[in-house]
């Protein structure tokens, strides 16, 4: 058995929060009618590779994108994994860019939505990110598996397995990472193929 497990990693369809550019985080957020139309257009995109099964954050905005995104491909979602759930922003949930907002952020911190009194850390996302895709992988080597998580989540746990800056992830975009003995590899990053030369694969 081949132990190459490839990933989609695909971020949850559109909710009313992202649409006004709230924080979502831990907060349980259900898709608006435009995620599951995006959910529905990431089956498009998914049925042009063959994949064994689905599994998803439990937040419902994550696990209702894995339902409509199974039940187009004819696959099953297998499970609800809490360690890919979503960042938890503490006390800068449900908040938009102003003062309040501001007020919560760390002195001198990371920049955007980086560094915030009471939120989870970026390292803490990072390791549970990508220890649940290396658990995956460990328990189902050769298998093709389409996960559907978070936009923070997803970022981190590439930046991490690859060693190299990733960009804001879009809703319901297509992901595509590798795992084998040589580490990871990325395929494509929020749809679009990423040429060999510009990220190689780490031992991460």
């Amino acid at each position: 058995m081949s132990s190459t497990t490839t990933f989609a990693l695909i971020r949850h369809g559109q909710t009313d929060w992202n649409a006004a550019l709230r924080i979502q985080g831990h907060s349980d957020i259900p898709l608006n009618d435009t995620g599951r139309g995006q959910a529905a257009d990431a089956v498009g995109d998914l049925a042009a590779h063959e994949w064994d099964f689905v599994v998803s954050s439990p937040l419902s905005r994550a696990a209702e994108t894995a339902d409509l995104i199974a039940e187009g491909l004819g696959l099953t979602v297998t499970g609800r994994i809490p360690e890919i759930v979503e960042r938890n922003y503490g006390p800068a949930e449900g908040l938009g860019a102003g003062p309040e907002l501001d007020a919560l952020r760390v002195p001198g911190g990371p920049t955007g939505i980086g560094g915030f009194r009471g939120a989870e850390t970026e390292a803490s996302v990072a390791d549970r990110g990508v220890e649940a895709l290396q658990l995956l992988a460990h328990e189902n080597p050769g298998a093709r598996i389409i996960v559907v998580s978070h936009g923070t989540l997803i970022r981190l746990t590439l930046m991490q397995a690859l060693d190299q800056p990733v960009d804001t992830i879009r809703n319901a975009s297509l992901n595509v990472i590798v795992h084998d003995e040589a580490g990871w590899t990325l395929d494509i990053l929020n749809g679009e193929p990423v040429p060999v030369a510009d990220l190689l694969p780490t031992t991460n």
